[in-house]
């Protein structure tokens, strides 16, 4: 069984919880079969939070046996300074600050940051804290990703 098969049994799962699947990866960790579902809520998540997630999806996934050699379930966050890929990555980002670094420096810029205004397939405008809006080609970002301030 793939992930992706896997997949469409998880999500159904995590959401009849109240959270959002980002992401499902399956690979080795300390040479053991991992499979690690990244789960999202606004406000974020904390351990509670996984812990009831990985009690539903275990006899869900024990009741599948896609992997014969045993392997762990990690629930996790998607972490704060994940990138922002996918629409949904977008979407969960709307409103919050965001982080634009360049493929190349734009004269002596490597990046901007400014709130995730608006977006779509090839362009997103942040809002600066000047109060402009910049408009920026998505393939000119080497990365998108939450900005995280140290004040």
């Amino acid at each position: 069984m793939t992930v992706e098969e896997v997949s469409a049994f998880i999500r159904p799962e995590v959401e009849k919880l109240g959270y959002e699947t980002v992401d499902i990866t399956f690979g080795k960790e300390y040479g053991v079969d991992t499979l690690t579902v990244f789960i999202y809520k606004k406000g974020g998540i904390d351990l509670s939070d996984c812990e009831k997630v990985t009690a539903s999806l275990d006899p869900v996934l024990d009741g599948l046996d896609f992997c014969n050699e045993g392997y762990n379930l990690n629930v996790s966050s998607p972490g704060l300074d994940r990138p922002i890929i996918t629409p949904d990555d977008y979407r969960r980002n709307e409103g919050e600050d965001v982080e634009f670094v360049f493929k190349t420096p734009q004269g002596k810029k490597k990046s901007v940051h400014g709130v995730l205004k608006e977006y779509d397939e090839e362009k997103i405008v942040l809002l600066l804290s000047s109060g402009k809006e910049m408009v920026l080609e998505k393939n000119n970002a080497s990365v998108v990703r939450p900005y995280i301030s140290f004040k």
